[in-house]
């Protein structure tokens, strides 16, 4: 009779556990609903990341691109203001009041020199520039992270202002300084951005922090054979600055990254050319080495002039700080990417993808590497390039993602990437973004402990340093891409 008892007994338990519903935290249903809503606008967003993308507009001319995503937010019950910080094509989009105050980034200009189609094989495009770093992929996923945020806020599901800041021109045009320099981060508790890449994982790699800047050389025309004499080349002036900035190299920290390219170097051999120019890029992962460096890259230029007899003037382009790292908004962004996930290819985009890393010339990883996501790693070393993203890292506490928008293997800034940029792998890592930093931002809503204690690690990474602009007080470079 006992064991009937007990057996019943243990047949009722189980029953009744089995009707229970497990438990789902408020987090978890916001989080589901944010990704929901996200990949709902699928349709709409791979549309306007396409047409950004065959936009091309390169820095500070992002007109239309600018207008496309100004446009959704206002659509989307956003009060935007155009034009901040002297920059026709930058914008702030609010929705919301009171604290706490989460800002997502937004990029969308494109890098000159990069034409190139969809397909999988180098195809020019007949265009100016191409999106050869995905930035109408960001654009566009912050965009969308934004509008799920703003509607959670509007369905009271909490309280706090989502801001989503148009950023122009990061690629060597700086954009974002001018708007910290504005004092247009001065109200927000955390910045969330992304970046395209071939691999999804959470941003703990620092940048080289980066000044940059055209020299000009001007000197005497005159017949190259009739009456050399009588001329002073420009170009002779720019030749001397670069052998001795190469000359340089030994004698510089080994970390340091020093390039060049000649925009203007004369039209004809036998003309002496009086007017010539040089666009530099000097970096290093530590702000002050950087500023110390291009002092003596000035140097250089100075003597060149001196012993070319030609004068020399140069203009500040950009400059951009090293990148901050913030553990504990890290392991939060972290814990959202893993619950995302990577992204998974169609038969036919496997085939593409094969097809892209044929034209590598080297072994590639697998293409299934997309669909996984890395896990959190602090890497010591500053890594290979820069970003605008840098100065913001100095306002406030700041995170970032990188999701896999190329095929694996792929480089930034190459034919290769703007190909797959037109194409679903590229707008199916967009929504990896899209979907992690809005999980992200719920986080930070419903736990303002988690903004605290990102606001103690930040203020001790700081210390006593007083932010500066490492471009000066110098006005945007609204034509540095002429």
């Amino acid at each position: 009779m006992r064991s009937i008892l007990a057996f019943a007994s243990l047949f009722l338990f189980t029953y009744v556990q089995a009707q229970k519903k497990p438990t789902v935290s408020k987090d978890d249903q916001l989080k589901t609903q944010a990704s929901s809503s996200i990949q709902a606008g699928y349709d709409q967003y791979k549309t306007m990341a396409l047409q950004i993308w065959d936009y091309a507009e390169v820095g500070y001319k992002e007109v239309k691109s600018s207008a496309l995503l100004q446009q959704t937010l206002k659509d989307n019950g956003f009060t935007v203001e155009a034009g901040v910080a002297g920059i026709p094509t930058a914008f702030v989009a609010t929705y919301g009041s009171g604290s706490p105050v989460i800002a997502i980034l937004a990029e969308f200009d494109a890098l000159p020199g990069l034409s190139q189609t969809n397909a999988p094989e180098k195809t020019s495009a007949g265009k100016d520039a191409g999106h050869a770093c995905g930035h109408h992929l960001f654009g566009v996923a912050s965009v969308a992270s934004g509008i799920a945020i703003k509607k959670l806020i509007e369905e009271k599901k909490f309280t706090g202002t989502i801001k989503v800041f148009g950023c122009p021109a990061e690629e060597g045009g700086s954009g974002k300084v001018y708007l910290v320099r504005a004092g247009l981060f001065k109200d927000v508790d955390v910045a969330i951005h992304w970046h395209p890449g071939n691999d999804n994982g959470v941003t703990m790699t620092s940048a080289l922090a980066n000044m940059s800047a055209k020299f000009r050389f001007r000197g005497i025309s005159a017949h190259a054979a009739a009456s050399p004499e009588r001329g002073r080349s420009a170009l002779d002036g720019v030749e001397a600055m670069n052998n001795m900035v190469n000359m340089m190299r030994e004698h510089i920290p080994q970390e340091t990254r020093i390039h060049y390219v000649i925009t203007s170097g004369g039209k004809a051999p036998n003309v002496i050319p009086d007017y010539a120019e040089v666009y530099y890029y000097v970096r290093h992962p530590k702000r002050d080495q950087v500023q110390s460096i291009f002092n003596r890259v000035v140097n250089a230029a100075n003597g060149a002039g001196l012993g070319t007899e030609t004068k020399m003037e140069f203009e500040m382009i950009g400059g951009t700080h090293d990148l901050l790292l913030n553990r504990t908004l890290a392991e939060v962004m972290q814990k959202n990417l893993d619950k995302t996930g990577g992204v998974q290819y169609t038969a036919a985009e496997v085939e593409f993808a094969n097809k892209i890393q044929a034209t590598f010339g080297f072994p590639a990883p697998p293409v299934a590497n997309a669909g996984l996501v890395k896990p959190l790693k602090i890497e010591m070393d500053a890594g290979g390039g820069s970003t605008d993203v840098g100065d913001v890292s100095y306002a406030v506490p700041t995170v970032g993602l990188r999701s896999a928008t190329w095929v694996s293997g792929t480089a930034a800034h190459s034919w290769q990437a703007v190909a797959c940029g037109g194409t679903e792998i590229g707008t199916k890592g967009m929504m990896v973004s899209a979907k992690t930093m809005a999980m992200t931002a719920i986080d930070l809503f419903l736990h303002p402990e988690l903004i605290e204690k990102a606001k103690a690690e930040f203020k001790q990474q700081i210390g006593d340093y007083q932010y500066k602009a490492l471009l000066g007080d110098r006005k945007p470079a609204l034509n540095y891409r002429d």
